[in-house]
C-alpha cells in the first residue's frame, strides 16, 4: 500500500485499480476474497487483544454486524447470500444454520434464555467461520448448545467467556467424542472457562489426593452427593486428558497411564466408601489390625496392563484373606457374607446411574468359575483354583493381572499366587496349541469387520495377536526366567523378552511399534466417535509383520 503512492499509510485503497494491484501482489483472485482475508485476520487479532486487554464486548458489537445479520436471517437464500459476501462457500453451513433456526424456534426457551441466545449466536458464528470447515464444525457445537437451551446459566457462561467459546469450538472440531461428552454432561462447560487449567493435566501421582480434595466439598454422610461427585471428578479429568490428547500434548502411552491412574484413584475411594457404609452397619471383621480391611481389588485386562482407553470398562477380581469368624457390630455377619455384601456394595456404587451417568462398567467374569463363581474369593481358594482348575486362557489373563488396591499383606499373597501359577513348567507344544485355539475362538466370535476393513483388535495381525504372543512367551518361559512375572503390560514384557534373548530384538521392536501404533489409532477413532476399524491397506505392512511373528512363535 505504501509503494503504490510512495507515502506512509495504513489505509486500505478507495479505488478498484489499487485493490487490483494489492490482489496481484498478494495472489488473491479478487477484491472480495482479499477483503474477506483481511476481515478474518482483523477479527482474530481483535479477539486476542480483547482477551488480553479486556473490553466490553456488548459495546463493541453492532446490531448490523454481518454475524448479527446472519443470525436473524430466516431463509436459506439470505443466509447463503451473506456467507457469499464473506467469501464463505459452504453449503453445509447455510443448510445447518437454517435447520438450527427452525429447531430453536420450536423450543420453549423463555425471554431471558432467548435474549442470551441472540447475543451468543453471532459471537459463535464468528468463531465458527474461522474454522477450515465451518459447516462441519457447526453440527457438534450446536449439538452441545441444543442440550443447554433451557439452561440459561450455561448460555450466559459461553456468551460472557470468549475463551470458553473458543475451546468449545476447537474441541468439538477435534473430537466428536468430546462433543458428545459436553452435550451429555453440560457441567463440563465450566472446565472450558480457563484454557490454561483445561490443558494442565493432573500429575500421575496426584489423582488420589486431587480426588480426596474434591470430595471434601461434599458432606460425608450425603451418599448420593458423594456418588455424583465421583462421577463429576471422573468426567472433568477425562475431559482434561482428552483435550491434552487431541492437541498432541500427551502421547498415547501417557494417555493410557493417566486414564488408568484416574481409575485407580476412583477404585480406592469407592472401596473406602463401601467399607465405611458396611462397617457402620455390621462392624469390622475380627482379627484385623488397625488400618487393614482384609480386602483387595485386582485389575485384569486393560486396567491390569495400564492400557485403559476412553470408555473402557474395568475387569476386576475381588479377594479377601479372612479365615473365618464374624464382624463385631450391632448386626454381625460371618466374614464370608460380610465381604460378599461389601463386593455387592462396591458394584452398586460403580453402576448406579446419577445425573452424571454411570461411574464405570465393571466386568467380573474373570473371577474364579466366571459368572457362576462368588463375587469375592478368599486368597487361598483363589490360589487353589488357579493351580488346579483354571484353564490356560485364565492363566493368560493372569499375565495381565495387577494388584490395584488393598492391604500390603494381600498384595504380597496375590503376587505369590501369580508368580507360582505363571512359573509352572508347561509343555510348549500343548501350550501353543491351546493358545492358538483360544485365539481362533475369539476371532470367530468377535471379528465383525466388513470386506477391506481391518479390525484393530481382532483382525489377523492386530492387537489381540500381539497380546497372545506376549502371554504365550511368558507362560512358556517364566519357569526358567522369573523376571517375566514382574510386569503386566505388553511393552515392558517385550523389553524383558528381548533382554533375555527369548525374542529377537527386531521382532520385539516390530511388535512394540505395531502395538503402540494400533492402540494410538484406536484412541483416535474413539475420540472421532468411530468404530475401531481402518482400511486394510493403512496397516497392511504392520499387520503382516505381526502375523509372521505370530506364525513363527505359535504356528
Amino acid at each position: 500500500m505504501q509503494a503504490i503512492g510512495d507515502k506512509q499509510t495504513q489505509t486500505l485503497p478507495d479505488n478498484g485499480l489499487d485493490w487490483h494491484r494489492l490482489c496481484y501482489a498478494l495472489e488473491m483472485a479478487n477484491e472480495a476474497e482479499l477483503r474477506s482475508e483481511i476481515d478474518s485476520a482483523m477479527f482474530k487479532i481483535h479477539r486476542h487483544f480483547r482477551d488480553t486487554v479486556g473490553g466490553d464486548e456488548d459495546n463493541e458489537e453492532q446490531s448490523d454486524s454481518w454475524a448479527c445479520q446472519l443470525w436473524v436471517c430466516d431463509s436459506e437464500e439470505d443466509i447463503q447470500s451473506l456467507l457469499a459476501e464473506r467469501g464463505i462457500e459452504d453449503n453445509e453451513l447455510w443448510s445447518s444454520l437454517a435447520h438450527w433456526h427452525e429447531t430453536v424456534s420450536r423450543r420453549a426457551i423463555g425471554p431471558r434464555g432467548r435474549d442470551t441466545l441472540d447475543k451468543l449466536m453471532p459471537k459463535m458464528l464468528e468463531e465458527l467461520t474461522l474454522q477450515p470447515n465451518p459447516g462441519k464444525a457447526f453440527k457438534p457445537v450446536t449439538g452441545v448448545l441444543e442440550q443447554i437451551l433451557t439452561r440459561t446459566t450455561y448460555l450466559e457462561l459461553l456468551c460472557e467467556n470468549p475463551g470458553a467459546r473458543q475451546q468449545l469450538v476447537s474441541l468439538c472440531c477435534a473430537s466428536p467424542w468430546i462433543a458428545q461428552q459436553l452435550a451429555k454432561f453440560p457441567m463440563l462447560l465450566d472446565e472450558l472457562i480457563d484454557p490454561a487449567q483445561l490443558y494442565d493435566t493432573t500429575s500421575l501421582d496426584d489423582y488420589g489426593s486431587e480426588l480426596r480434595q474434591y470430595l471434601l466439598r461434599v458432606p460425608e454422610e450425603d451418599m448420593e452427593q458423594q456418588m455424583e461427585a465421583l462421577r463429576q471428578f471422573k468426567l472433568s479429568q477425562q475431559l482434561k486428558i482428552a483435550a491434552a490428547d487431541v492437541t498432541g500434548v500427551l502421547p498415547i502411552m501417557q494417555v493410557s497411564d493417566h486414564l488408568t491412574f484416574l481409575a485407580e484413584a476412583i477404585i480406592e475411594q469407592v472401596v473406602q466408601q463401601a467399607w465405611q457404609q458396611m462397617t457402620e452397619r455390621h462392624g469390622v471383621p475380627l482379627g484385623l489390625a488397625d488400618g487393614e480391611i482384609g480386602f483387595a481389588v485386582v485389575g485384569y485386562g486393560k486396567l491390569g496392563g495400564i492400557e485403559l482407553g476412553y470408555g473402557s470398562d474395568l475387569d476386576l477380581v475381588f479377594l479377601h484373606n479372612a479365615k473365618g469368624g464374624s464382624t463385631d457390630g450391632d448386626k454381625p455377619l460371618d466374614v464370608g457374607h460380610f465381604y460378599l455384601k461389601l463386593a455387592q456394595r462396591i458394584l452398586h456404587l460403580f453402576s448406579t446411574r446419577t445425573m452424571s451417568g454411570e461411574l464405570y462398567e465393571v466386568d467380573m467374569r474373570l473371577r474364579p468359575s466366571g459368572a457362576s463363581g462368588l463375587l469375592v474369593s478368599e486368597i487361598g481358594h483363589f490360589g487353589e483354583y488357579q493351580q488346579q482348575e483354571a484353564w490356560t486362557w485364565e492363566h493368560q489373563a493372569l499375565v495381565r493381572a495387577r494388584f490395584v488396591f488393598g492391604d500390603n499383606v494381600l498384595a504380597q499373597e496375590f503376587q505369590a499366587v501369580r508368580d507360582s501359577v505363571l512359573r509352572q513348567a508347561r509343555d510348549r507344544k500343548q501350550l501353543a496349541s491351546e493358545v492358538r485355539e483360544m485365539r481362533l475362538k475369539m476371532r470367530d466370535h468377535l471379528l465383525k469387520a466388513p470386506q477391506g476393513m481391518f479390525d484393530l483388535k481382532q483382525s489377523v495381525g492386530g492387537i489381540a495377536d500381539i497380546e497372545f504372543i506376549a502371554q504365550y512367551l511368558v507362560l512358556a518361559h517364566a519357569h526358567k526366567h522369573p523376571e517375566l512375572c514382574i510386569w503386566s503390560d505388553n511393552v515392558r514384557i517385550f523389553e524383558v523378552l528381548a533382554e533375555l534373548e527369548l525374542l529377537p530384538l527386531m521382532s520385539a521392536q516390530h511388535l512394540t511399534q505395531a502395538y503402540c501404533m494400533l492402540r494410538d489409532e484406536n484412541h483416535r477413532l474413539t475420540l472421532a466417535g468411530l468404530p475401531g476399524q481402518v482400511a486394510q491397506e493403512k496397516v497392511a505392512e504392520q499387520a503382516e509383520r505381526v502375523s509372521n511373528i505370530y506364525e513363527l512363535i505359535l504356528g
